[in-house]
């Protein structure tokens, strides 16, 4: 196994406060066969975890990187610090994976796989249900998942539970949108390689576990009451927050499309209802 930076791949996680998913995540991780010219290391933010989550991870994964986070990082700005750590060392390969997703056996072979058939590409890996077939997070296309046939297929972004970003990609793109504190910074992401003329493929085959939550944000609930609604929706756990959905529109499709969804959302949380009819 080689010692140089081009036999890296950096794995970025950000944690709270969900320890058994982590741990489970991290053994999944490190049962992988990867291809022997490549070795993993992994950076990991806790993100203000109260629960023993980094305790754990030193004592079962010592070799784990930490980067300490105070809580208010979220996914995305939790991704963004991870990615800066591991870029130090100019890595070969960085893997986004969530800390709710358990690898299927062979995953990362899959993931380099298609990088070797797509060189300078991102390789999307596919997740599914924990009870069922179906499909819960991955490659979009046209807004729909990509259901892995065999084959890499294109697709115009991605969920972020498992990514395979070579250097080129990070050296084109950079980092994540610090501006995102939460959620779709993994879609844009996905936005953006496709807008500078790069690709993101699907992987051949599933490659994780991930169970999706099956239940609309609470702000486009009409059972919740509205005052709770309306802190969700400007909650960054609400799915984004309205001037962050304001801005990933504006800057991926027009500004048309901005203000339709930030009027139509406005008028969700204050009428749910009319949206379950």
């Amino acid at each position: 196994m080689g010692n140089n930076n081009n036999s890296i791949i950096a794995v970025l996680m950000t944690v709270h406060n969900r320890k058994e998913k982590t741990l489970r995540c991290l053994r999944s991780l490190f049962s992988q066969t990867i291809p022997e010219q490549y070795n993993l290391n992994v950076y990991l933010t806790d993100d203000g975890c109260t629960d023993g989550t980094a305790e754990a991870v030193v004592k079962q994964f010592s070799k784990v990187n930490i980067i300490k986070g105070d809580g208010n990082l979220f996914w995305c700005r939790g991704m963004y610090v991870a990615w800066n750590e591991a870029a130090k060392n100019d890595p070969a390969f960085y893997l986004w994976l969530n800390d709710d997703t358990q690898l299927l056996d062979g995953a990362i072979a899959a993931l380099i796989d298609g990088a070797n058939l797509k060189p300078d590409s991102v390789i999307v890996g596919t997740c599914r249900s924990s009870n069922s077939a179906e499909l819960t997070y991955g490659g979009l296309f046209q807004n729909k998942l990509v259901t892995p046939n065999g084959e890499l297929q294109k697709c115009d972004t991605f969920n972020g539970n498992v990514v395979l970003i070579p250097r080129y990609i990070f050296k084109t793109i950079g980092n994540l949108d610090w501006r995102y504190q939460h959620a779709i910074g993994d879609i844009d992401y996905g936005w953006q390689v496709t807008r500078s003329g790069n690709c993101n493929y699907v992987a051949s085959s599933i490659c994780g576990i991930c169970d999706i939550d099956s239940k609309l944000p609470k702000w486009m609930r009409p059972e919740v009451p509205l005052k709770e609604r309306w802190k969700n929706f400007h909650s960054p756990l609400g799915y984004s927050p309205p001037d962050q959905m304001f801005y990933y529109n504006r800057k991926n499709f027009g500004l048309a499309r901005a203000f339709r969804v930030l009027i139509s959302n406005h008028i969700r949380v204050i009428f749910p209802s009319l949206w379950n009819i």
